[in-house]
């Protein structure tokens, strides 16, 4: 008897034991670490203003403007654990942007970079944060606004994708990288970012909605998106399976006549890094067409 009283006592504390650590990794996915560095603009010639605007749910959100002179801006969205100061896609996209004549503004999302926000919405709440910098631009630099483009990669992609259904005044995206199944793609990153199995997802996410919860699958805006849009696919992405990206572009080309998939040999949002001036290239070409 004594010997059962103590398995049930150790079971009961690696039972709370399990919990707490779950519960701790779905802490960890909603408050991503805070990416600031010290680059700006005009470390390629190019002055900016530091600014901020307030989302439909409170939340004051940090980035530059960068005037260029035109009347179309482009806004880069960054992705999950990252900022407007990544160097990986951020910073060379910003300068091939500037250098192409559009000007720019670009932010911090929520709860990154020095953004307000204690827990990231994955994609889900971030599109408050798009309509946000819309909303900055058509009050503040009006003239500046009569074309209005997002480039979004992996979460910044999401939202992009997103915000072509719902936010009239963009009127035309690239998303490279983007999770079309948010439960795969989650999982997945339990692997990629903490080296932890992706089984474990399925325990993980019960307790997700402690912290925000999980976005719904991009592949439901399939049907809805019917402005120009770039997807942009990688072979290696181990996030992100290419046939994935397919499916929803071989969806939305049903009712988008504008979609183009672009398909590369390259990991998560790593074409821009290993294919740059192919990159460039595709992407130029799609905003000259469209913007």
């Amino acid at each position: 008897m004594h010997w059962l009283f103590l398995l049930i006592y150790i079971l009961i504390i690696a039972g709370f034991l399990l919990l707490g650590f779950l519960v701790f990794v779905a802490y960890k996915m909603a408050k991503p670490p805070r990416q600031v560095e010290d680059w700006t603009p005009r470390d390629f010639g190019f002055e900016y203003r530091d600014i901020e605007f307030t989302t439909e749910d409170g939340l004051k959100l940090s980035g530059w403007w960068i005037d260029n002179g035109s009347d179309k801006t482009v806004i880069p969205l960054h992705g999950y654990t990252r900022s407007r100061w990544d160097d990986v896609y951020m910073k060379p996209l910003t300068e091939f942007l500037l250098k192409e004549g559009y000007n720019v503004l670009t932010f911090d999302f929520r709860a990154h970079g020095k953004s307000e926000g204690k827990y990231t919405g994955v994609g889900e709440e971030e599109i408050k944060d798009v309509r946000a910098a819309v909303e900055w631009l058509k009050n503040n630099q009006p003239e500046k606004a009569k074309g209005v483009a997002l480039i979004g990669f992996s979460m910044g992609a999401i939202v992009t994708i997103r915000s072509l259904a719902d936010v009239p005044e963009v009127c035309c995206g690239v998303a490279d990288s983007p999770p079309i199944y948010m439960d795969k793609t989650s999982a997945r990153s339990l692997t990629y970012f903490a080296n932890l199995p992706q089984w474990l997802y399925s325990l993980v996410k019960p307790f997700s909605g402690l912290f925000g919860g999980i976005p719904g699958d991009t592949i439901t805006y399939s049907e809805r998106v019917k402005k120009p849009l770039l997807l942009i696919a990688g072979e290696k992405d181990p996030l992100v399976m290419v046939e994935e990206v397919k499916e929803f572009y071989e969806r939305n080309r049903k009712v988008n006549p504008d979609v183009e998939l672009w398909v590369t040999d390259a990991a998560h949002v790593r074409t821009l890094k290993f294919h740059p001036e192919e990159w460039k290239a595709k992407v130029g070409e799609f905003l000259r067409k469209y913007l």
